[in-house]
Formats: C-alpha cells, structure tokens, sequence
C-alpha cells in the first residue's frame, strides 16, 4: 500500500541499506536503494519532481530516435488497450531514462503529471530514485517496483513493470514500462511486456534491414511466422548482419557480436542461394536445414530483400492461410513486388456477415470506389482492409496503413506527405516518402480517420481530387493513383453533424461505407480461437470446458485484438499445458446477477473497472427514463444509434420489459 509517513518509509530505506535488512525487499530492489543514497545522495523524504526537457531538447531527443519511436508506437496503444485499465500508462524511454512517448487515459496522465509522468520527464535513478524505467536501465534486465519499492516516498502509490529493448545490434536502445495503480502482482504483465518488446525488436530489425535477406526458422516448423521464431539477417553474400534474441538462444550465442560476419552455411547446412531456391519452391513454407556441425534439425524460410530498387518498399501479407485471418500489423513480412508469390488461398471469414461485407468490397474496388469501414476497436478492420486488397486489381501493389491515432499531430502530415531533407528539425537528411506515396498502384489503408485533424482534412481531400501529392518543404507535385480504404470506430456523420469532421471528406471517403461486426456478434468465434492458437504454435491445445466457455462468453470489449493478446498471453503461461481458467487472469469470472435485471436473465461477464462504472452510470440512466432509449440518447447529447453501440459494447440488452 502507498506510505503515508515519509519518515517511516525512510527509516525502511535506512534498515535495507545500512542495517543489511535485506529480507525487506528484493536484491535488485536493495540494490537500487543503495545507489540512491550512496551515489545519487538522494533523501527519501524528500518531494522533488523529475527534471523536463525543454520543447526545444525534446524533438531532438525523439529524433534520434525515430526508428523506435516508428517501431513502438502501434504495439505499446495494443498492449494498453489489451491491459484495459484506464489507471495505466505504457511508456517508453531513452536509456537516460527520459520519457519519449506515452499511452494512457487523459484522467490517469491528469493524475500523475503533478508526479512528473510525462513526456519528457526524466526518471533516471539520478533524477527519480528507484522506479521501473530507471532501474531497468541500471539493471539492463526486466524489473517490478511495485509501491513502497520506490526510493521517494512520493511515488509509493505507484507500482511500475519494465522491460528492457534491445536495437538489431543486440544493444539496450529503450525501456518499455507499464505504471499504474496496481496492488496485485505483476508477473504476468512483465510476460506481456516481454512479448511485446520482442515484436518491437523484430519490427526494428525489418526497417533497419530492408535490403538484406531475412532468415525465419525454429525447431519447430509451426513457430515459423510466430513470435517465438529465430530471425537473421544476412547480406547477399549470406553473412550475418543482426539476428534477435530467439535466434541467439536457439544457436546457443550470447550477442549478436558471436554470430555478426559469419557465413549463412558456417551456421546451417546450406547456403543462402540453396536456401532461397527450396523456399521458393515451397512457396515459403518453412524446409528443414540443419546445424553446421550438428544434428540439430531446423526448419527455415528465406526470403529475398524487402526493399524493391525501382520503386521503393512494397509490402504484402504473411503467406500462412491463418495469420491472414488473425495476425496483427506487426507481424507482416516485407516482399519486393516483382517476387510477391500470390496467395494460393485468399483470405475468408467464417461469419456470414463479414464474407457478405467481403464480397461486396471485392466487386466495388474492382472501380476504384472508395471503401469506408465502420467497426469498434480491435475488430479487425485492417485485416478486413487487407483482405479487400489481396483480392483486388491492384494485390500485385503495395498495402499500405497508417493509423491517424497513434501518431502525434505534429507528425501525421509529416507521416502522410512525406518530406524533403531538411524540411524540419529533426527530419532525415535524406527526407522521407510519405505513406500517399508509397502507395501508389496498390492501396493506402487511413486507419482510425475520424483522429485525423481539421487542417489536415482539407489537404487529404485535395489529394484524393487530384490525385497529386505535395511533400513538405517542396512546391513540386507528383502524381499518385492507389485505392483508398478508410476506417474509424466513430461515426463520421455524427461528427460532420457536429462539425467535427468535413462533410465534403466525408462523402470522399464514403463511397460505400460498411458496418463490421464485434466479436462478441461473430458466429465465428470458435474458429477463431482455435486460429489464433494455431497461430501461436499450440493448434492442438487442450482448452478445460470452464475456459472455453469462458472464452466463448466473455464480451471481448477489445475484440479480435484482445482474443489474440489473451490467447498468446495463455500459451506462454501454460508452458505446453492443457488451458484452464488459471491461464486466463485478465478475463473476469461471471459476475452475480445485478439488481434491476430481467428475471431469469444472466449477467454478462464482468467488463474492466472503466467499462464496469461507465455500464453501472448507463444502467441507472435508462432506469430513471423507463428504457426508454430516444429520452435517454437525448439527456447524453448522443444519437439513438450511438447508444445502441454503447449499449452492445457494455453487454446491456437492448430490450428491456417493463
């Protein structure tokens, strides 16, 4: 619980550091005390708030680095909307220690900025004491520092899990941390944390490499594509040039440094052209090789470069039938177009609903109307999106997503238009392609466009008019053709009623708009889960019936994004076990029947503690006008239909008797 007496916490402090009371706390923890006070020369009791860059040092910071930032961006908003507790940040730090980005609730950044959590702060050691970012930094290893673990006894209300990130060298780059309010352990957190460091680090690997040959392989041929998959990197030549942290426990190296400047067939039993060559033959399907020197069996995919040399990144789906139904963003592999094998089966969906949807998106593309995609978070719409282009004119083309609400506003237009050198401070010396560019002949998918800013609004629609874009710092127009498929969780009429978005985008963007189902709407569930395990590397897995009904109950606020973080974080923690309800913490047990509910009617599962007041709030609204839904619409200033979503999203029924 958080101290409520500096001093006695202090005196804590003082029996672990200098009176060896040790069984007090954790040795990494112990540790961290003992470097406060003896080299930092801090007080416990004392208030003091982390120093902040200025506005001038930040951007430079972040500049440099930019590649993490890209990279870290869209797994630490998965990972917060998988966590689904509004009294949490996932942040991201320097290996100083300062903060570079944040993802987090605007009630919980209020509450914790007068701390100094925030962009910019630094929570080093030196400048905050022990804390999770800044004693992950000091450890170089994952850490806990759960409330009175802190050295300042202003931050014991807070408990923090971080993990270090490593760069393709092999080298500490980042720290990935989750703060919060939390009393409960936090072990399963740090697996989550760990889990999404490695996509981050994979990510890194692809854009840092983009013209060298990728490696995937694994003892096991079903953890090929997964995030348990050994990855290298190799040069024409096939010399090694990175490899991630899989690949070096499978090889037995202790860094990157071990394997760096070694041949493909000083490792395996096979060169990179023979690799390449049977690869292709099985149309990427993993092909056992083995150790060089060993009888240990591998099976591996060698791809060529991403990079095409005429006309820049190309990128194209996984090549597994079903990843293409359930993988998210980051786990997209990079393919020049003129060696894209097209896919043998194109990617379907089960419920009727969707392939309807499908269907109907497949015959517009064809005449290049634009495609508008209406669905809550998580539900799945770049899947969906990518499934459109896959089957579409422009599928030999290049898919290319951008999502309007993970990118800070100074840099979507930076994101979406690209640059020339020098355009601004920080760019890259040698500019940036913007996203409209990079997909021209194939499709740019706007994710979340509703998040996309006014002013930006008008300059997107004279793209779409013209069909030329404009980089920043240049006067000099190029031209662009690319299908356009949008999408938002919001309703983009209701915001061009409120004036919140422009009525003339809108009907740009909208030239058929489809409403796609939640999950807890799919009749396709079942098939789903067992993808997603199969995805996972378990596709036999023995599920307890307590857990699958659980998982067949649950209303998935976070749809089809929350189902693939539950499921990977059930895997990892039955270690090859059958599943059962214990390997499913943050999914909630049913909850007792609540009072004013229709006789004989269950109550739905218990939702996150947000999800659970906000439906408690709505529950006594309708209540007080009678279920009567257009009273009720008309009190919260929303439409009918907004609150029908509401309503489904919150598990309340939409009909009530009485």
């Amino acid at each position: 619980m958080p101290i409520s007496d500096p001093l006695q916490h202090a005196n804590r402090v003082l029996d672990v550091v200098q009176r060896g009371a040790r069984s007090l706390t954790s040795d990494a923890v112990a540790q961290s005390w003992a470097r406060c006070l003896n080299e930092h020369h801090l007080d416990p009791t004392q208030r003091r708030r982390p120093q902040v860059l200025s506005r001038a040092e930040l951007p430079t910071r972040q500049g440099r680095m930019a590649a993490v930032l890209d990279c870290a961006r869209y797994e630490m908003t998965t990972l917060y909307q998988q966590l689904g507790d509004p009294e949490s940040a996932v942040v991201l730090t320097d290996t100083q220690g300062v903060i570079l980005h944040m993802v987090t609730s605007p009630d919980f950044e209020r509450q914790v900025q007068p701390l100094g959590l925030e962009v910019g702060a630094v929570w080093s050691e030196a400048e905050a004491g022990t804390n999770g970012m800044g004693t992950c930094v000091a450890e170089a290893g994952p850490i806990v520092v759960q409330q009175t673990d802190h050295f300042l006894s202003q931050y014991t209300s807070l408990t923090c899990s971080a993990v270090p990130l490593y760069d393709p060298a092999g080298e500490m780059t980042a720290v990935l941390d989750v703060s919060s309010r939390s009393t409960m352990a936090q072990q399963h957190l740090l697996v989550l944390l760990g889990m999404t460091a490695r996509m981050i680090e994979n990510r890194l690997i692809d854009q840092r490499f983009r013209d060298a040959h990728p490696i995937h392989f694994h003892s096991r041929p079903e953890f090929v594509y997964t995030l348990h998959e050994g990855k290298l990197v190799v040069d024409g030549e096939g010399q090694v040039l990175a490899a991630n942290r899989s690949a070096l426990l499978q090889l037995g190296a202790g860094s990157v440094r071990e394997l760096r400047g070694f041949k493909l067939d000083q490792i395996f039993q096979t060169t990179l052209d023979d690799m390449l060559e049977r690869s292709s033959r099985a149309a990427f399907h993993p092909v056992v090789t083995y150790r060089a020197n060993a009888a240990h069996r591998f099976f591996a995919v060698a791809r060529q470069p991403a990079r095409d040399e005429s006309s820049g990144l190309t990128r194209v789906a996984d090549p597994s039938p079903l990843r293409q139904a359930v993988a998210p963003r980051s786990r997209m592999l990079s393919l020049p177009a003129a060696s894209t094998p097209r896919l043998q089966r194109k990617p379907t969906f089960a419920d009727p609903r969707l392939e309807a949807h499908l269907n109907t998106a497949r015959r517009v593309v064809v005449r290049g109307t634009p495609l508008l995609l209406r669905a809550e978070t998580g539900a799945g719409k770049e899947v969906f999106a990518r499934s459109v282009h896959t089957d579409s004119p422009r599928a030999d083309g290049p898919f290319i997503a951008i999502n309007c609400a993970s990118l800070p506003e100074t840099l979507i237009e930076a994101e979406l238009f690209g640059y020339r050198a020098g355009a601004f401070t920080g760019a890259e010396k040698s500019g940036r392609r913007g996203k409209i560019a990079q997909a021209d002949g194939g499709t740019l998918f706007l994710d979340e466009i509703g998040d996309m800013p006014l002013a930006l609004q008008a300059r997107l629609l004279r793209v779409l008019d013209e069909r030329m874009v404009t980089p920043l710092g240049t006067d000099e127009p190029k031209p662009v053709d690319f299908q356009l498929i949008s999408a938002s969780h919001r309703n983009l009429a209701d915001m061009v009623a409120e004036g919140g978005f422009r009525e003339d985008l809108y009907y740009r963007l909208a030239g058929i708009e489809l409403q796609l189902p939640a999950l807890r709407e799919r009749s396709d569930r079942a098939e789903l889960i067992r993808n997603v395990l199969a995805d996972e590397g378990r596709p036999d897995a023995a599920i307890h019936p307590a857990a699958w009904d659980l998982l067949m109950r649950h209303p998935w606020p976070g749809n089809v994004r929350q189902l693939h973080h539950v499921l990977r974080s059930a895997v990892a923690l039955a270690d090859g076990a059958a599943l059962t309800l214990d390997h499913f913490p943050t999914l909630a047990a049913p909850a007792t029947p609540e009072p004013g509910s229709p006789a004989g009617e269950a109550a739905p599962l218990a939702l996150s503690a947000e999800h659970a007041r906000e439906r408690q709030e709505l529950l006594e609204q309708l209540a007080a006008q009678r279920w009567n839904v257009s009273h009720v619409a008309k009190s919260l200033g929303i439409s009918r239909n907004t609150l029908y979503r509401r309503m489904h999203k919150l598990c309340i029924p939409v009909t009530q008797s009485g």
